[in-house]
């Protein structure tokens, strides 16, 4: 007897396939459906800086909010709009499909203890939001001597 190979998962594949060819024949179907919208962040360091890089595609640089609190919670705040708008003067015209995220983020990261906090650089190119934080050398421990009796 030889040997079978079996996929558990193959019947739930062609289950969703058939599922997605149907739905996409069905007149009226909405593809609408905004999801919300997240920015993927890259996050490296090395002995002096910490460099955080976002993706934040379609946004100018005046929705993007960046700040950092008393907590050392860097925190970057923003808006993606959408980029059709269908008013009251366009009645016959519909949504077939959307496939991009839009709608407001928050990110927030807690930074270690050793930044300096007024040395942070924002930069915003292409799509990319390159934000640079500078490191202080971490405080050393205070030592007090103590007298023997």
């Amino acid at each position: 007897m030889g040997i079978v190979k079996v996929n558990p998962f193959r019947a739930m594949d062609m289950m969703s396939r058939e599922m997605h060819k149907s739905l996409g024949t069905f007149e009226g179907t909405s593809q609408c459906v905004s999801a919300n919208f997240s920015p993927k962040i890259d996050i490296s360091e090395d002995e002096n800086k910490i460099y955080l890089s976002a993706e934040v595609p379609g946004i100018a640089k005046e929705n993007v909010n960046l700040t950092i609190n008393d907590e050392n919670v860097l925190i970057i705040k923003g808006e993606k709009q959408a980029s059709y708008t269908i008013d009251e003067n366009e009645k016959d015209k519909s949504c077939i499909r959307t496939e991009r995220s839009y709608g407001t983020f928050t990110r927030s990261f807690v930074l270690p203890d050793n930044i300096v906090n007024d040395s942070v650089i924002a930069n915003y190119a292409d799509g990319v939001l390159d934000i640079t934080i500078e490191k202080k050398e971490p405080e050393k421990p205070k030592e007090i001597s103590v007298n023997i009796n």
